[in-house]
This record gives C-alpha cells, structure tokens and sequence, in this order.
C-alpha cells in the first residue's frame, strides 16, 4: 500500500534525510520520501503492516523533529 500525507509545520532538509533513512530500516517498509521543500511524506509499506508502519514512522517524525507533523 502506498499513501501519501501533507506535513504541517517546518522541516530542514537534513531532518527531512534523516527521517527518511529511518524510517526505510523498518522491516516491511518497501519505499519512503520524506519532501522537505513540498511538505509531502509518502510511505509505501506491506498492507498488513502499513497502520503500524505509519504510527511509528509518526514517531520518528516526533523524535527528530517535533515542529512538523503528519497530517494523516
């Protein structure tokens, strides 16, 4: 399943990197973007992992950088 969400608030491309490297070391992730200047987030997951891929790629948004948001 892939989806892709707006994020709301800022990011800086290095966070933006950083996010993305973490969250495609999560088994069962097949591909991510993380779009510092669009603000789009695009997860594409197996489909009986995806809710739970999200919430923790959610997470990882939150640890690495609190100011932006995933507005799922």
């Amino acid at each position: 399943m892939k989806k892709a969400f707006k994020l709301d608030g800022e990011i800086c491309a290095n966070c933006a990197g950083k996010i993305q490297t973490a969250i495609e070391k999560l088994p069962g992730v097949n591909s991510v973007s993380v779009n510092a200047m669009t603000l789009r987030f695009t997860l594409d997951a197996e489909d009986g992992q995806f809710d739970s891929l999200l919430q923790k790629s959610i997470s990882i948004f939150e640890d690495i950088e609190p100011d932006c948001e995933v507005l799922v």
